[in-house]
């Protein structure tokens, strides 16, 4: 009787660890090994089909894609579609999560079309949306913005246009991203216990500052999950950009993971893509870290 209680304590303590054995080995295997190994070979020179011999560069492949236009230029594009994109993208799920948390008829199918987008794959999004943004005036953008202002619009070349390319770019990941933000949402505000809102209607609240004073502090642990999450899948940036514009015209919708992948595999550069990846790496981890900063100096001050 001993054994068997000793025998199942045993597997009650290492229950849990089997259980998340094959998951940790997938992380470690297919995310931890190939970062540290994008590190080492960020160090050397290696680029496959050349003649010499691998060598060690030290810091020198840093420095050529710091003054490598085509990449600070990336940097440039990533940073100005996060700072586009998190907030418009998270603005409009809390605007959907609001409405649809409402008791409205047809709400559960309005959630499913809005939330149909993201289980999409990104390469038939961006296909579609490639003949969304079709040149001419039979394209389906131009026709629609030719219709609300009156003829007034002249049909443009969305995809080629420089001006035009990365905005393109960014409906199209709005379009596509605001349905998982508003589920996270939707979430968040059924969760908050009823019992505030009654009181709050009780003391005389209007919908204001029963949304100012209870949903919105209740709801600020998701918000803050939701703007981390958005800012990561911001600077990830890639399948749009590959279909779409293949960062063009003239680098003027590339991104960091574009040139990446255009370094490691097209250009054969495997030791500048590398470190293209652990510089990502370094700017994503910084701004997660200082997300988390300021929520956390906020939730002390509140």
């Amino acid at each position: 009787m001993q054994t068997f209680c000793k025998r199942t304590s045993n597997l009650k303590a290492y229950g849990p660890i089997g259980m998340c054995a094959p998951a940790l080995g997938g992380l470690l295997l297919f995310v931890v090994l190939p970062f540290f190994l994008a590190i080492l070979l960020s160090f050397t020179n290696l680029r496959i089909g050349s003649p010499l011999g691998v060598e060690f560069f030290g810091f020198e492949q840093f420095k050529r894609i710091f003054v490598d236009q085509a990449f600070l230029r990336a940097l440039c594009n990533n940073v100005l579609f996060a700072l586009i994109v998190v907030p418009l993208q998270t603005l409009l799920a809390l605007l959907l999560a609001l409405l649809l948390n409402q008791s409205l008829k047809g709400a559960i199918l309005f959630r499913t079309l809005f939330f149909m987008p993201v289980v999409f794959p990104l390469s038939l999004v961006s296909v579609i949306w490639v003949l969304i943004f079709a040149p001419g005036p039979n394209g389906m953008m131009n026709a629609f913005l030719q219709f609300i202002t009156f003829n007034m619009w002249s049909p443009r070349d969305f995809l080629h246009d420089p001006r035009l390319a990365l905005p393109a770019i960014t409906l199209t990941s709005l379009w596509q991203g605001v349905g998982f933000q508003m589920v996270i949402m939707l979430a968040g505000l059924q969760a908050i216990p009823e019992e505030l809102y009654e009181a709050a209607i009780v003391d005389g609240a209007h919908r204001w500052q029963t949304f100012w004073y209870i949903t919105f502090p209740q709801l600020r642990n998701t918000l803050i999950f939701v703007v981390l999450v958005t800012t990561i899948l911001a600077f990830r940036l890639f399948d749009q950009v590959q279909i779409m514009t293949r960062g063009g015209p003239n680098k003027a919708s590339t991104t960091v993971m574009y040139e990446t992948v255009q370094a490691a595999f097209s250009r054969q550069q495997v030791a500048r893509g590398s470190a293209m990846t652990v510089v990502f790496f370094l700017i994503v981890l910084l701004l997660t870290l200082l997300q988390r900063r300021v929520a956390r100096q906020e939730r002390e001050v509140a």
